[in-house]
């Protein structure tokens, strides 16, 4: 039974979510309020958070970002009714994993839940499949896949959870080249048509956490005219 935490205020909406939800099988919490939703969130493991952009107390944004830095990987789908670009990139870059506009149909709404799980079981495999290989060392960066932990120099270094699913993406397949869109794919899970460039900003953070020299990156290197690559001779 998949666990999912709703955090929304819109009563009605609430009311849809969980008739479908409850259709699926999950085991649902709700609260209208952001600050208690944080709380639940931090609280409890779920298998999704769905947070609206908009709520008393603390926006959904601040939400996911407090997620994101207590290392709390869980899924997250935004729900707003903003349709501007901006909040989208936003939201990405504050560690959701899918963004729904309102109004959204059900059958989009179920299809993206559906698909939410599959990757996070899949991501779940794969680990297990993986499970021999724990760590991966580059001169000074060492990545430790159990711990989630990236240090450079024996210093830890603070990675977002994109972050470092990007740099562990890239470090273990040194020397493959990888494109925006393939990228969005992999990492994020979903092809956010017109979002590449969130890959870019995510490199750049990451490149300004372990390149000990921004303008000449040692690490992960850009395939020109295609996308990133992580250095096969590091």
């Amino acid at each position: 039974m998949k666990k999912v935490l709703i955090v929304e205020d819109d009563p009605d909406i609430v009311t849809l979510l969980k008739i479908h939800l409850s259709d699926m099988g999950c085991e649902l919490k709700s609260t209208h309020d952001g600050s208690q939703g944080l709380n639940l969130a931090l609280a409890e493991s779920y298998d999704l958070v769905i947070l609206d952009l908009m709520l008393p107390g603390k926006d959904g944004m601040e939400i996911c970002r407090q997620m994101r830095m207590n290392h709390i990987t869980t899924p997250v789908m935004m729900l707003t009714s903003k349709s501007e670009e901006i909040d989208k990139v936003l939201g990405l870059e504050m560690g959701a994993d899918d963004y729904l506009t309102k109004p959204f149909s059900v059958r989009e709404f179920i299809a993206r839940v559906k698909a939410i799980f599959r990757r996070a079981e899949m991501h779940v495999q794969k680990q297990t499949q993986s499970s021999s290989v724990k760590h991966l060392e580059y001169g000074g960066l060492k990545i430790d896949l159990d711990m989630r932990k990236v240090s450079l120099d024996g210093k830890r270094i603070e990675l977002s959870p994109k972050e470092f699913e990007l740099l562990t993406l890239l470090a273990s397949n040194p020397g493959k080249s990888y494109d925006r869109a393939r990228l969005l794919n992999l990492v994020w899970g979903y092809d956010f048509d017109g979002f590449e460039h969130t890959v870019n900003s995510h490199i750049n953070r990451l490149r300004t956490k372990i390149e000990p020299d921004i303008s000449n990156p040692q690490y992960i290197l850009t395939t020109w005219g295609v996308g990133y690559r992580f250095n096969e001779e590091a």
